[in-house]
């Protein structure tokens, strides 16, 4: 059977001030010209076709396009949300959509009732585990703990179940959307850190033949049947890097994996530039990213006059304008927002604690923190749901 792997659409994001719907329509469009051209047997979704949970209006349409769009195809597919939906409302009208061959799976109850596809050597099982958000869903997998890692398991342990009692031969695939242990993040991600630990190890999910990652929005290899697809498009500069594409899967009859990546299209070029204002201006090494949408990082040593509008009239394509003079981490001057970058919120507050008191928070403060983080967390998360 041979599927296409994606994830992470982001429908309705903007990059900084640029609306992205078009570049998004053109990616749909993409996809549906992949499918047909390489006789795409399924298309997999592993979450995050939102960007938030209350999407705006353009963006649904968008949605209810490709959706349409696969159907008229006859391809089956299969969604999960992801940690930027709302799962309700992705799941709204699922029983319906399902018999037109769009399968969308919300619910974390779910997760062991697998849609099942057939080719020429038989069955193939796909389990949609949507985000599982380990407060919100610990009662619904029994675990004591709620974090990542035991949720994920207790998850995994329903589609170890279901596959064992399907006919010898079942070959299986899982979409699932979180971090897992070596992935490689960006910061267009939306941190799901819960209790300190966000990510799980791959061992997680032994006992299928792929598993369909979505969350981080690099395309990686993690092992030859766990991949992350990553985001058809950039939404941060440090994706600048990356090369968008998807996964296309050919799954053997004895379960065999091999994958090819396939690109997607770059609606505009991303660089980050660095230096002294007058040396961006001027230098010709620097002539390539004229048309590039620019982050541009200033290290003069004064804030220079107008840098923006300086900045827009060689490179019309800026976007971002960082002020970073280059003084040694310690310098009283080194900005607040500097000092914090790359810290989480748990981190932070723990040295707070150590600022305040002289000595960093013991185990049993460290646990009231986790609990009160993990706590704000679901609480967001029912909030946003509610909306």
């Amino acid at each position: 059977m041979k599927f296409l792997h994606t994830s992470d659409w982001h429908l309705g994001r903007a990059f900084h001030r640029v609306n992205m719907l078009g570049a998004q329509a053109e990616f749909i469009g993409h996809l549906v010209t992949t499918v047909r051209e390489h006789a795409v047997d399924a298309v997999v979704v592993s979450g995050d076709v939102y960007d938030r949970a209350v999407p705006p209006l353009a963006a649904v349409e968008l949605f209810d396009d490709a959706l349409h769009r696969l159907a008229d195809l006859g391809v089956p597919t299969v969604m999960i949300s992801g940690n930027h939906d709302s799962a309700r409302r992705l799941g709204v009208g699922a029983g319906l959509i399902d018999r037109a061959g769009i399968h969308l799976r919300t619910e974390p109850s779910a997760c062991g009732t697998p849609v099942v596809l057939a080719d020429a050597f038989g069955d193939v099982a796909f389990y949609g585990l949507p985000y599982l958000e380990p407060a919100l869903v610990k009662d619904e997998f029994a675990v004591e703990k709620a974090g990542h890692e035991p949720v994920l398991a207790a998850a995994m342990d329903r589609v170890r179940a279901d596959l064992a009692a399907r006919a010898p031969g079942t070959r299986s695939v899982v979409l699932a959307h979180t971090f897992v242990t070596g992935g490689e993040a960006s910061d267009s991600e939306r941190d799901i850190t819960v209790g300190g630990v966000a990510a799980v190890p791959a061992g997680v999910f032994d006992g299928v033949d792929y598993v369909a990652l979505g969350h981080l929005h690099g395309c990686q290899t993690l092992t030859e049947r766990v991949r992350y697809s990553g985001s058809p498009l950039a939404y941060s500069f440090s994706e600048a890097d990356h090369r968008k594409s998807m996964w296309l899967v050919d799954l053997a009859a004895d379960g065999t994996v091999s994958a090819e990546r396939l690109d997607c299209p770059v609606p505009r070029p991303l660089a980050r530039i660095r230096g002294t204002l007058d040396d961006l201006l001027a230098d010709p090494t620097l002539t390539r990213h004229e048309d590039a949408w620019i982050e541009a990082t200033l290290t003069d040593p004064v804030r220079p006059a107008d840098p923006m509008a300086r900045l827009t009239d060689r490179f019309p394509g800026t976007l971002s304008l960082v002020f970073a003079p280059d003084r040694a981490p310690d310098d009283p001057d080194v900005t607040y927002a500097r000092r914090l970058a790359g810290r989480t919120d748990r981190q932070i507050a723990e040295d707070f604690v150590a600022h305040v008191r002289g000595a960093g928070p013991d185990q049993r403060e460290l646990a009231v923190l986790g609990e009160a983080f993990d706590a704000v967390r679901a609480d967001a998360t029912v909030r946003e749901v509610a909306r």
